[in-house]
């Protein structure tokens, strides 16, 4: 298949898969544990684009990889078994990692939960099943937000490469003459995080010549995808 052809086709594919939440073609399994896999020493590398909107400046880009490996297990403050997520990061291949920031992540009965900057999410709830809701910060203080699951079991492409077996979790997608919220993660079975694509933006509403115009004042654009993944 000519290259240009390819990917016009690996676009549509993935355009169809995040609009629009489909019947799976076949039955899911039981339970779907493995769309978030927790062992000590595995880890994914992701390819990292980002840009960073302040008011009356020009849009910051930043190209870079995290890295993100599971330790030990360990038992957390509420008697549960969790693992630390180190995370790294690096500006280019070929450049040596450097410490980011430690998260980490359990699983909770029918949840997953990843503890991110002191607050936990529900990130998957088993079994996985399409039109699937939940709040994902029922677990914080935070106002509740509806997750909704799609695609369960559908093939994903990030950077041409085919996943076979995929969820979807569109936590947010959400667009006013505000402002844009839209946050969607795509999980992988045996591999967890495929793709993540996270979009807050606030728009200008100070007159009337700027509200309605979708003009960025403030707010980051980011996107995750995997490029690697294994265990050390």
């Amino acid at each position: 298949m000519p290259l240009r052809l390819y990917s016009l086709s690996v676009g549509l594919v993935n355009l169809f898969l995040l609009l629009g939440c489909q019947s799976a073609t076949t039955e899911p399994m039981a339970s779907g544990y493995d769309y978030f896999p927790l062992e000590t020493g595995r880890y994914v590398v992701y390819d990292v684009q980002e840009q960073q909107y302040l008011i009356n400046t020009s849009p910051i880009q930043r190209t870079y990889q995290l890295k993100e490996v599971a330790g030990k297990a360990y038992t957390d403050v509420t008697g549960q078994t969790a693992f630390r997520l180190m995370r790294y990061r690096r500006s280019a291949v070929n450049q040596p990692w450097q410490a980011d920031s430690s998260w980490s992540a359990r699983l909770v009965n029918n949840e997953a939960i990843r503890a991110e900057n002191g607050l936990d999410f529900v990130k998957l709830l088993f079994p996985v099943q399409n039109l699937l809701t939940w709040d994902g910060n029922q677990r914080n203080a935070a106002d509740s937000d509806d997750y909704k699951m799609c695609n369960v079991g559908q093939v994903y492409y990030v950077q041409g490469r085919q996943f076979d077996q995929t969820v979807t979790v569109v936590e947010q997608d959400d667009s006013t003459l505000i402002g844009q919220d839209k946050r969607i993660d795509v999980y992988a079975r045996q591999i967890g995080l495929i793709y993540k694509e996270r979009t807050q933006l606030q728009f200008c509403k100070a007159t009337p010549a700027c509200t309605g115009r979708s003009q960025i004042e403030y707010g980051i654009r980011q996107v995750y995808r995997i490029n690697t993944y294994g265990k050390e």
